[in-house]
């Protein structure tokens, strides 16, 4: 059985448009124009403030000595007296080589010296009785000189033979490798029974040495630094650390932020600039009583660059944009705009912004974790205020 049509005139169909245009005129002009209302903000202006300036650089810890320990003779080594890694000091017995040729070279010198001191002897005598025989006219004066002049042959030949002696028994003290500086050892480079070759060149490594306490932490700085630490010197508001130590703080790897660094002081500033990279070496102190810096770790050096006018904001309103930092700021027209920002060091709590924003600016510190709160979307700001946190709990 088919399903019953109907059939509507022409004139009906007209009726229908009609009665639902006019439905559709009839509904109050807002109720499609009004939408949600804009999201809720507070704003505030940032903080201007004099602050100071921390320049932060990367560089390493270098001992204040560092020795290699080579031998002064040749030999055998005998004996070696420290374990690998220990704390050393100066004057510690680190190696032996073997003494006995030198001990036979020191008897042989002292043969010499006391041969010397026999010849020297003999010849004095012969002068005496040669001015005793000058005075009968037994022989000439001729031959009184030629013994005088065998005298002194014979006292530069003992003191040629002690010279040899203090040569010999210096070797025979040098088979004796002491530690020239505290500090401490590194492993040694050769064993027992392996023969060594020393001298002024060419001699053996046997270990290596470096001092501990205090160390130092060397990095270098841009000419452009260079160029503003030099004008803040000149102007008396920040001394220079040729003359001043400086203050400085360091922090290792593993440190997250300053709390934890490590204080010293500046102690040297080279006296010329790299030309080919355009950066000048500064080098700081720091005390080490624990020992636990070694030299070659790396650090994050924060240097004092003197006081600087700076705008200041909390740290949570500041977005990442790929490789930037934004703040996001509402307009006159209350308007979201965003602002690319230059970051500084924090300061109680607050961001130092270094460049990209103005006193002026209405920055959004509350309601930024609203999605419909970005760039260009209306907003309804509600002023508020950056304080320090000491400011704030004061009050």
């Amino acid at each position: 059985m088919r399903g019953i049509r109907f059939s509507v005139s022409p004139f009906a169909r007209a009726i229908i448009v009609c009665g639902v245009i006019a439905g559709v005129l009839a509904v109050p002009r807002g109720a499609f124009a009004e939408g949600p209302p804009p999201p809720a903000v507070t704003v505030a202006h940032p903080l201007a403030k004099s602050v100071p300036r921390w320049d932060e650089y990367t560089g390493r810890f270098e001992p204040l000595q560092q020795v290699e320990v080579r031998p002064r003779v040749s030999g055998a080594v005998d004996t070696i007296n420290f374990v690998d890694g220990q704390i050393v000091k100066t004057g510690d017995l680190l190696f032996v080589i073997d003494p006995r040729p030198y001990q036979i070279a020191v008897d042989s010198a002292q043969a010499d010296v006391a041969k010397a001191q026999a010849q020297v002897e003999v010849a004095a005598n012969d002068v005496t009785r040669a001015q005793q025989l000058a005075e009968t006219r037994a022989i000439t004066l001729r031959d009184v000189d030629q013994r005088k002049a065998t005298l002194d042959v014979a006292r530069a030949q003992q003191l040629s033979a002690e010279a040899a002696l203090h040569n010999a028994e210096l070797n025979l003290e040098w088979t004796q490798v002491r530690a020239p500086i505290p500090g401490r050892v590194s492993d040694h480079k050769i064993d027992i029974g392996n023969l060594v070759q020393g001298g002024q060149s060419g001699a053996t490594l046997l270990t290596t040495i470096v001092t501990l306490d205090p160390i130092h932490f060397v990095f270098d700085a841009s000419e452009a630094d260079y160029i503003r630490y030099a004008r803040l010197a000149t102007a008396k508001e920040r001394p220079s650390s040729r003359q001043f130590k400086n203050p400085v703080m360091v922090r290792l790897a593993d440190e997250v932020d300053w709390s934890h660094s490590h204080a010293g002081v500046m102690d040297f500033v080279d006296n010329q600039l790299n030309a080919r990279a355009g950066v000048i070496r500064g080098r700081a102190i720091f005390e080490n009583k624990d020992l636990f810096l070694l030299p070659g770790t790396f650090g994050r050096l924060r240097l004092f660059g003197g006081n600087i006018n700076a705008l200041l904001i909390p740290d949570s309103t500041i977005a990442s944009d790929q490789a930037s930092k934004i703040v996001l700021t509402v307009n006159a027209d209350n308007k979201v705009v965003p602002k690319t920002v230059t970051l500084g060091a924090m300061y109680q709590g607050l961001r130092v912004i270094l460049a990209g924003l103005s006193e002026n600016d209405r920055v959004v510190i509350e309601g930024i974790a609203n999605p419909f709160v970005r760039p260009g979307a209306m907003v309804a700001p509600k002023e508020g205020a950056i304080t320090l946190p000491a400011e704030a709990a004061s009050n």
